[in-house]
């Protein structure tokens, strides 16, 4: 992907050349209506004076001192008698001294049929200028050149005055004024490119920074990013500390999951290839052991893959259940277990009660609490399972006849590979600590408790959940 800066510094460039392009354009046209309005007031004004100066009884002689006066060098007044050149006294020079800008500036007289009285400058260059037809202002093209003209009509000297400017004049005027609104901007662009490219610079500096905190980092540094950053870096940096969060937690996970593998089954295959030696050797009995050996592997496996996908997956979004169908779909599996044993396994309580909780971990919770009481509980023993209501909230108890638990482990037994000594079953010590999890992810409280004479009793209680009961 392309820089930031560069493309920053790329689009400001061409931003502000547009945008000057687009100042000197509106200035260069409103600039021209503006002179041109200007222009055409002067005039208008020039030619309002010359009228009232005018005498009405003016002789030729009079026009012939005038034209003498408005006479340029190389450009000569010219003065019309009866349509006809006439020749003006040399005595009567025109001044020596003048303005070149002058020259686009033209004054001419004619009679009231049309025929020229004087003309000056170069409306003679090519023959008389044209006649005004009638008052007021009107662009005329003469000797290849655009003129400006404004013409009326003194009743008191029966005579036709135009004052004429030429086009190009007018349009010079405004490509000066262009010129030196531009050039200022022409000569500041370098130095407002360079301090863009500062401002820029120091504007993106935080995000090196920040991008040079996190690649200098080693793969096992997952400390949060504090340092201070602009308030439009303040959402990168915290999706950045809640990303290193979620990786750590996911190292940790398997951090764990690989120290729990690496506890839980190097014991049982240590001993299993101990009692399949023994078995090799002639012993039926190690058989037996080797075969209860492969049983309690096969369970740590399967409660350590229950606990690695609980660990990978988040929590999923609740449901409204029913708890009573999918208890007793799951007692119905487990039942040729409890026959095996000769156990007694029942279902108690409500025959409705619904829950906010996921269906499937739900059933993979039961399924723990159930197997595990079917586990402890003797030959000839009893399992109960009671869906009932406590204290308004929905509640799900197994009960069994077995061992129960030591007082002093009944706070402890829901952590991994916790196991109370001496019973002499298949457990992995995983069972419980998944319910707890499971528990904790459906808000849900879980209490263990030692029945009388004996057993063990597994409580879970959802709390704030809509219940339904019949």
């Amino acid at each position: 992907m392309r820089s930031i800066r560069r493309y920053l510094l790329r689009t400001l460039a061409i931003t502000m050349v547009v945008a000057g392009g687009v100042a000197v354009t509106a200035a260069y046209l409103i600039t021209d209506h503006e002179l041109e309005e200007i222009l055409d007031t002067q005039l208008s004004l020039h030619s309002r004076i010359v009228a009232g100066q005018l005498d009405p009884n003016a002789t030729i002689d009079d026009y012939a001192r005038l034209a003498a006066r408005m006479g340029l060098p190389a450009h000569p007044t010219q003065l019309y008698r009866d349509g006809v050149a006439v020749p003006v006294s040399s005595s009567e020079s025109g001044p020596k001294l003048y303005h070149e800008e002058e020259l686009k500036l033209v004054l001419g007289f004619w009679n009231a049929d049309g025929s020229p009285r004087l003309l000056g400058g170069k409306w003679n260059d090519a023959g008389p200028f044209p006649a005004p037809l009638e008052e007021g202002f009107r662009w005329e093209s003469y000797d290849g050149h655009r003129w400006r003209v404004f013409s009326m009509f003194g009743v008191a000297s029966d005579t036709w005055i135009s004052m004429g400017l030429r086009g190009s004049f007018h349009d010079e005027v405004v490509e000066r004024i262009t010129w030196n609104n531009l050039l200022p901007m022409l000569l500041l662009l370098p130095l407002l490119l360079w301090l863009m490219s500062r401002v820029i610079r120091r504007g993106v500096a935080p995000i090196q920074a920040l991008s040079s905190q996190v690649q200098g980092r080693s793969a096992h540094d997952l400390r949060q990013i504090n340092n201070p950053v602009p308030q439009e870096l303040n959402g990168l940096r915290q999706s950045l500390n809640d990303f290193i969060t979620r990786l750590k937690a996911t190292l940790e996970r398997e951090r764990r999951f690989t120290a729990d593998a690496a506890h839980e089954l190097r014991t049982p295959l240590a001993a299993l290839r101990i009692h399949l030696d023994n078995a090799q050797a002639g012993g039926e009995q190690s058989l037996q052991k080797a075969y209860v050996g492969v049983e309690r592997l096969q369970r740590v496996v399967e409660q350590l893959l229950i606990l690695a996908r609980l660990d990978q997956v988040a929590t999923t979004s609740p449901a409204t259940i029913d708890l009573y169908p999918i208890i007793a779909e799951l007692i119905a599996e487990l039942w040729p277990l409890a026959d095996e044993r000769d156990q007694h396994l029942r279902l108690t309580g409500l025959t409705r009660l619904e829950v906010r909780a996921d269906e499937v971990e739900v059933g993979i919770l039961f399924r723990n609490l159930l197997d595990n009481a079917l586990r402890y509980t003797p030959e000839g023993g009893q399992v109960e399972v009671e869906l009932a209501l406590w204290e308004g909230l929905p509640q799900l108890t197994v009960s069994d006849t077995g061992p129960g638990l030591p007082e002093a482990l009944l706070d402890k037994v829901t952590e991994r590979f916790r196991r109370a000594s001496g019973q002499g079953t298949t457990g992995s010590g995983l069972g419980l600590s998944i319910v707890s999890e499971l528990a904790q992810r459906q808000n849900a409280r879980l209490t263990l408790s030692n029945r009388t004479p004996n057993g063990l009793a597994v409580s879970v209680v959802w709390e704030q959940n809509q219940h339904q009961d019949r």
